[in-house]
């Protein structure tokens, strides 16, 4: 009897909302898509979100450590509890939090950003934000755009990056998005060297640091470490590809595997081992040049 009473409590658990129950812990999504929310990581401290949960089948995966799974199993993790702990915690969220797949259409009205237009950077509000990163105003007007969009009707202005399927990474001083379809960004100068950063301003970083090397090469910007598989059929066509990945577990083990693949790759992070990534190098370069 004790088992059925487990079990039921067990598939009761499972259908209790994850984003719900996440926003209740004061994790908020850093962005949605169609079919999933991204979010800061609830397991680990990290700066770009890694931790997706599919709206459809209403799972988790964080990518930085390589474990997935139900609430249950989030909660047993966050919470450093048993099955059984995990449960009566979770008891009283089975009705207010329970978990109903919404229609397509819905999931597209919530979430959906849509671009409104797309000029040269030119407002003050991204040239101080440009400033606080420490970036050249004529290294990002290279690269990146001024972009209007609107977003449950609210129009915004962001710095954007445009992707290889023609949507935006969307970065302004108080908070990051992007347009669907969310993929990598590839810059190309017909270039046998290609570079891989991890997200916009590590490649505004390097570019700043030094611009050279970025004219002279092919780019890939991640926008996510979910994305690394999915640019491994371009790595063969270089002769050499030079890795600038985040030094924390998530991009270390992402270089991991791409070294471990192919022999024209050349792991870059030791060039600023002292920082989690290429842009806190450059901020802190420009701090000790101001003193």
């Amino acid at each position: 009897m004790e088992n059925t009473e487990t079990s039921k409590s067990w598939e009761k658990a499972r259908n209790i909302c994850i984003v719900k129950t996440l926003a209740k812990l004061g994790h908020f999504p850093s962005r949605k898509t169609e079919k999933e929310a991204w979010f800061l990581s609830p397991l680990r401290s990290e700066t770009q979100a890694s931790f997706s949960v599919s709206l459809n089948k209403n799972l988790w995966y964080d990518f930085g450590i390589g474990k997935g799974g139900s609430i249950i199993d989030l909660i047993m993790l966050m919470k450093s509890c048993t099955v059984k702990e995990a449960l009566e915690y979770l008891k009283n969220d089975t009705e207010t939090f329970s978990f109903s797949p919404s229609k397509p259409e819905d999931r597209l009205k919530q979430a959906e950003i849509r671009i409104l237009e797309v000029e040269l950077i030119y407002l003050q509000g991204l040239v101080d934000y440009l400033k606080s990163r420490n970036i050249p105003f004529e290294i990002a007007a290279k690269y990146c755009r001024q972009v209007w969009y609107s977003c449950k009707g609210k129009r915004f202005f962001a710095l954007g990056l445009e992707n290889y399927k023609r949507g935006w990474e969307l970065r302004n001083k108080y908070f990051k998005t992007s347009s669907s379809p969310k993929t990598f960004s590839f810059i190309q100068s017909n270039s046998r060297q290609l570079l891989i950063t991890e997200g916009m301003f590590d490649f505004l970083s390097l570019a700043t640091i030094d611009e050279e090397l970025v004219q002279n090469s092919d780019c890939i910007i991640l926008n996510s470490l979910a994305f690394v598989d999915t640019i491994k059929r371009f790595i063969p066509k270089y002769e050499k590809v030079l890795l600038y990945l985040d030094n924390d577990p998530a991009g270390k083990k992402a270089a991991g595997s791409l070294l471990n693949q192919f022999d024209n790759v050349t792991d870059c992070s030791a060039s600023y081992s002292e920082y989690r990534d290429l842009n806190e190098k450059l901020k802190a370069e420009k701090s000790l040049t101001l003193k």
